[in-house]
């Protein structure tokens, strides 16, 4: 039986890398075997263009980011994701074609329908998308509280934030049957609790 695949998409500060891991958790819990995954990266040649990506250190011009973040996941699907499916494990995903819509489509202008091509090229698609919403404020406040030093995207600014919100919300809004939006602005286990009533209402679980 083929494993299910379940992303998690929102903005910076959004809580998508914790939340993935206590829904993995949840699902580990029911007896289920689980991949927890990331993007970009996923995968040993995507990892090493999320570098690419994420540093600063390259200026990319925009229809080379998005290709290059499809690269990344093309490379994602083919060793990581793909596989799990096939041997019946489900996948949870932080971040997947979502993202390039909304990060490079939404915010940065990029072409949506090439973007949209690329994403069909790929021949999967999620069971099931959570975009976890928490406003602008919220996220700002919990990315200098990180402590870390921010990657390209993280410091790009609020008006880039507001964009990504709107866009994973449009997104969301586009594909019912396919994407919840969750208020992400809770404690993370108060958050979690939301995450797993959506999958228990969305999927079939033992």
């Amino acid at each position: 039986m083929r494993g299910r695949f379940i992303t998690l998409e929102g903005g910076e500060g959004a809580g998508k890398s914790t939340q993935a891991r206590l829904l993995a958790d949840v699902l580990r819990a029911r007896g289920l075997s689980v991949v927890l995954t990331r993007e970009p990266g996923g995968a040993p040649g995507a990892e090493i263009l999320r570098n690419l990506l994420l540093s600063g250190e390259v200026d990319w011009s925009l229809p080379a980011e998005t290709l290059l973040h499809f690269a990344a996941r093309a490379e994602h699907v083919e060793k990581t994701i793909r596989p799990a499916l096939s041997a019946g494990t489900w996948v949870v995903c932080d971040r997947f074609f979502d993202s390039t819509m909304v990060y490079q489509g939404f915010a940065l202008g990029g072409d949506r329908a090439a973007i949209d091509r690329l994403a069909d090229m790929l021949g999967l698609r999620p069971d099931l998308t959570i975009v976890l919403d928490v406003d602008v404020p919220t996220a700002v406040a919990r990315m200098r509280a990180r402590g870390a030093a921010a990657d390209r995207y993280e410091r790009l600014g609020e008006a880039f934030f507001q964009r990504v919100r709107d866009g994973f919300l449009a997104v969301a809004a586009a594909e019912p049957g396919r994407c919840a939006v969750v208020g992400g602005a809770a404690d993370a286990d108060t958050v979690a609790g939301r995450v797993a009533a959506v999958v228990r209402q969305r999927m079939t679980l033992p």
